[in-house]
């Protein structure tokens, strides 16, 4: 609010008052201008001489200590000034400007002239020399006046030269580092400094999502930081629309500050049409108003920046995708090298038995039988190494095919049993086997073999990796319909394998179930085998419309994996207690 002609302050334009000068240098006042003072390099006054400094309060006597003490007769852009303290001093050219200086509750533009006192001969200069008058004022602070005055043509000379430079700047720090958090925030401080914005924020955008993070902020230190604080692009029209329109969008938001006449413009950054980021700032109209060009500007900038975002992105994804094949790589071949020594073992072992024979070391024909039965098992085992090796082989070339029939679960628990319970007595281990209670037989939609395959890789890897305790397995029915190949079953079957052995961290269990992934290639190499088990096992069994799942507490606190497989028909189970529990399982 201007100030009327009934105030007290406006009653000193109609007076005839004589110049109160500082006791520091009486000759201030035979300048003749309204107000003279000079200052120091730091902004620091030296003298002062105003016409209306009693009106204001201020201790004519002391006037400069209470000045510089209280710093209540300030500018109110004291960054900017400052800087312009520094120009006039270093280049030694006096400016004309129109500046807001504060004093308590009231606000003074006033039109000043700021020249350097020039230094003898060979010294710099400290000193600079103002001298202006009062162009307007208002009564309170958080008032502004009716209408923001226009840059003059010298100070726009000027400000075009200063963003020029901070353009340059911001694309320089853009080529200097694909880090975005450097570039994001260089970036709003750039701009907040150079516009004199009371906020600056960036957020970067994905068209997935409907919300945004304020990643980096400028702000003036009286605001509160926003600074990865969540927004909602749908309660920010300003921010809908720069993301549609790709235009920079001017909007009077007065959340963004806590005074005055508050200016926010969204910019949308892009790279090629399509929008990666927002630009948000948000300044205070009544002390500076920026113009078209600086709006230009600021769109200039949110180019740049939609290139580097795009560009770092593109960096971050190349280095994800290098990383990611090195690592590959590198589980290929630590794969390769256990898969050869797996093979070399039973190889050499047979080619060791098969030479005692050969060269007659047998003492007689029961201890040839034995050699020939140990290069037999050896060779079953071999097979079986190779065997695994070609399935993988198949399923990632997407050429494994599998025929579908009714399968009896007890008699492949049975078969399971035959296979396994010698090697689990041979290490002293306790072995179970326990089917659901039913009256009649449990059948599954599966292919028997591949079936089988899994259930042994799954008992294996339980018996081998147990010292002490057991190994139990155990089927429950899930009576929940299930869908699978078009078909509609009454339930699912899940198989539980649990043991009493080394257990897996929390951390490495992700990767049991990846190709060529090892948890330890140390303890693969101690305990043997290809690594290959729990893949082809989890393949298998999605193959024939079932889930894999892995769980362990920790390492030495055992192991339990599950899957599942499609109930051909539902049987009757012996008692309704246990249907009723039955019924209340999850898959």
């Amino acid at each position: 609010m201007t100030i009327t002609a009934n105030s007290q302050l406006s009653n000193v334009f109609s007076q005839n008052l004589e110049p109160i000068t500082s006791k520091t240098d009486g000759s201030l006042a035979t300048l003749g201008a309204e107000l003279v003072y000079t200052q120091d390099g730091a902004g620091h006054y030296l003298t002062f001489c105003w016409q209306h400094s009693e009106l204001l309060g201020l201790n004519t006597e002391k006037v400069v200590d209470e000045l510089n003490q209280t710093q209540t007769f300030a500018p109110v852009d004291k960054v900017t000034y400052s800087e312009r303290l520094h120009r006039i001093l270093t280049s030694l050219v006096p400016e004309r400007f129109q500046c807001w200086f504060s004093y308590h509750q009231e606000l003074f533009e006033l039109d000043l002239v700021i020249s350097p006192i020039m230094p003898s001969l060979g010294t710099t200069a400290t000193t600079v020399l103002a001298m202006g008058r009062l162009v307007q004022a208002t009564l309170n602070k958080k008032q502004v006046p009716v209408a923001a005055k226009m840059p003059t043509q010298i100070e726009l000379a000027i400000r075009s030269q200063q963003h020029q430079k901070m353009v340059n700047r911001i694309t320089r720090n853009i080529r200097r580092t694909l880090d975005l958090d450097i570039i994001w925030q260089q970036t709003v401080d750039s701009l907040g400094k150079a516009l004199r914005l009371e906020r600056c924020i960036i957020c970067p955008y994905q068209s997935s999502s409907s919300k945004v993070d304020v990643k980096a902020e400028y702000h003036q230190a009286e605001l509160k930081s926003m600074l990865g604080l969540e927004i909602d692009i749908a309660s920010e029209p300003a921010f809908a629309q720069a993301l549609t329109t790709l235009e920079p969008v001017v909007m009077e938001v007065p959340g963004y500050a806590q005074s005055g006449r508050q200016k926010t413009l969204v910019i949308a950054t892009c790279y090629q049409d399509q929008a990666n980021g927002l630009v948000a700032l948000s300044w205070r109209d009544d002390c500076y108003t920026l113009t078209e060009s600086e709006l230009e500007l600021a769109k200039e900038a949110a180019d740049q920046l939609g290139t580097a975002i795009a560009h770092a992105t593109l960096y971050e994804e190349l280095e994800v995708a290098r990383q990611k094949a090195e690592e590959a790589s590198r589980l290929k071949s630590e794969f390769l090298a256990n898969v050869s020594h797996e093979i070399r073992t039973p190889l050499n072992g047979m080619i060791g038995f098969l030479k005692l024979i050969l060269e007659g070391m047998a003492d007689d024909p029961e201890e040839q039988n034995q050699f020939l039965s140990e290069a037999h098992n050896l060779s079953i085992h071999l097979l079986n190494i190779i065997n695994d090796i070609l399935d993988i082989a198949k399923i990632e070339a997407g050429k494994m095919e599998l025929t579908y029939a009714p399968v009896k679960l007890d008699e492949l628990f049975h078969d399971v049993e035959n296979f396994m319970r010698p090697q689990a007595e041979m290490r002293n281990l306790s072995f179970q086997m326990q089917m659901p209670p039913t009256s009649d037989e449990i059948i599954v939609q599966s292919n028997y073999q591949r079936l089988l395959q899994v259930m042994l890789n799954l008992v294996g890897n339980a018996i081998k990796f147990t010292h002490e305790g057991g190994v139990t397995v155990s089927a429950d029915l899930v009576l929940k319909k299930a869908n699978f190949q078009d078909q509609q079953f009454p339930g699912m079957v899940k198989v539980r394998v649990a043991d009493t052995g080394i257990g897996v961290s929390l951390d490495k269990q992700d990767k049991l179930f990846q190709l060529f992934s090892q948890v330890d290639g140390s303890r693969t190499r101690h305990y043997g085998g290809t690594g290959l088990g729990l893949a082809i096992s989890q393949k298998l069994v999605e193959a024939m419309g079932g889930e894999v799942h892995f769980y362990s507490l920790g390492e030495g606190l055992g192991s339990t994996v599950t899957f599942t497989v499609p109930l051909y028909q539902q049987p009757v189970m012996v008692s309704s207690n246990d249907s009723d529990s039955t019924n209340s399982a999850e898959c």
